[in-house]
């Protein structure tokens, strides 16, 4: 708060206070600028006259002026006593995000700065995705890699519909590659200019479901101390990544269907409807028509998140990418870690296509990464990529294993008995779901 009148800074303290904001107060512009200069906030409120004149503006113009320089991004709300149209345009010219007149009123100055804040939160996350989108861009691999005939009707699919707006629904077991087929159909798209927005859907409780995707507004629930922006909000005019469709409870389909229907949403709290343009991709390894036929998935909401439906065929079934895959992932590796390494063995090959690949593409991934960290080069070794060869002996091979690989083991076994579908597996081995991806991830399954 920059303003020349103490009584001024004390009102609007108590007033912010109030709301749960911490305030800096300045007497001066030249104040205002140390402080700026001294640490970042979130808004600024300041007059625009101060000791030179008492009418014209000018000094609090020309503060605005420097803030902007310093930091563009830090919304700036003016306040004076001597308001007019002339004043309010020249200050809004200058960069000013919003202007109100003295005496103000509480409930409109609270509201200007909640919405100001509120939008500079959402574009510090929309530049943080950004910028991780960025450095995932310059360290991603090559869009998807195939050449298998089963991959190729996929390939089709994707290079048709990836610079549409439609909806898609990408299946398949776990690990076989659902958020690099969504990446790559973002890609494709005219929106690929904005950051996707990702969020594992049915990982979220329900307690958190509605604020994670739609936001919130402060004091909606105990903790909910500030406005928050929710996904879809952060995703609009680009893509919406739901993983985990299918586990996404009953009761909050409804919600979901609602903002995919109409592209409506309120806030948590609010009665204030916000649209949004957002295209959605959603992915399962789950059979999401068996779930809708058994009434635990929506039979509406399928038909909007499936306008199409890919389906990813498991590393089993696409052999003939193998060589591809473990030689890009090699590479990738190598020049990571700065290992001298290029290549397999003979033996490391024949255990590549000899495995099993319960964790499909994943797990290929994980091996190799884990072959080019153990091996001496120039070639990664059968013994470095940590794949067991399979079982002959039952109870005997058990018993070599340690207590952790027998864990690894009876996971991938199960995961493979049941085709990838995690949440099967989990119930066959007597695991919550959270639980089961808890051991994936240790086992570098996931």
């Amino acid at each position: 708060m920059a303003d020349d009148q103490a009584d001024i800074r004390d009102s609007l303290r108590l007033l912010l206070k109030t709301e749960g904001y911490e305030t800096q107060g300045v007497a001066s512009p030249t104040e205002a600028i140390n402080a700026i200069e001294a640490r970042e906030f979130d808004a600024v409120l300041m007059d625009l006259n101060y000791a030179r004149d008492t009418t014209s503006g000018q000094e609090g113009l020309d503060l605005l002026t420097r803030i902007q320089v310093l930091d563009s991004t830090v919304p700036v709300v003016v306040m004076t006593a001597w308001s007019s149209i002339e004043l309010a345009v020249e200050a809004m010219r200058r960069g000013a995000r919003d202007f109100i007149a003295k005496p103000w009123e509480n409930n409109r100055l609270l509201s200007i700065l909640r919405t100001q804040i509120d939008l500079r939160q959402a574009l510090r996350q929309a530049t943080r995705l950004e910028a991780e989108n960025r450095l995932l861009r310059a360290e991603s691999r090559p869009t998807f890699l195939a050449n298998s005939p089963a991959m190729a009707p996929v390939m089709e699919l994707i290079a048709q519909i990836g610079p549409s707006d439609a909806n898609v629904l990408i299946t398949g077991e776990h690990g076989t590659g659902k958020e690099v087929v969504a990446r790559t159909l973002h890609a494709l798209s005219a929106r690929a200019t904005k950051p996707m927005v990702t969020v594992n859907a049915g990982g979220l409780s329900e307690g958190v479901f509605e604020s994670e995707l739609f936001g919130h507004v402060k004091g909606a629930f105990t903790d909910a101390r500030a406005d928050r922006v929710g996904r879809f909000e952060l995703a609009d005019g680009s893509t919406l990544f739901l993983d985990e469709i299918a586990n996404v409870p009953l009761n909050l389909q409804a919600k979901l269907l609602r903002v995919l229907e109409t592209g409506d949403l309120e806030r948590v709290g609010s009665s204030t409807t916000r649209r949004v343009n957002v295209r959605v991709l959603a992915a399962t390894n789950a059979d999401v028509n068996a779930e809708a036929a058994a009434g635990r998935f929506r039979q509406d909401l399928l038909f909007r998140l499936n306008t199409i439906e890919i389906h990813l065929p498991p590393l089993r079934d696409r052999r003939e990418d193998i060589d591809l895959l473990a030689h890009h992932f090699l590479h990738g590796y190598a020049q990571r870690y700065r290992k001298n390494i290029s290549t397999f063995d003979p033996a490391a090959l024949k255990a590549l296509h000899e495995h099993s690949w319960p964790g499909n593409v994943r797990e290929l991934d994980h091996a190799v990464e884990r072959g080019v960290l153990l091996s001496p080069g120039p070639a990664v070794r059968a013994a470095d990529l940590g794949l067991r060869p399979p079982a002959t002996g039952g109870v005997a091979k058990l018993e070599e294993m340690s207590l952790d690989e027998v864990e690894k083991y009876l996971i991938q076994r199960t995961l493979a008995r049941h085709e990838g579908n995690v949440s099967q597996a989990a119930k066959a081995l007597g695991l919550s779901r959270s639980a089961m991806y808890r051991r994936l991830q240790k086992h570098r399954l996931e």
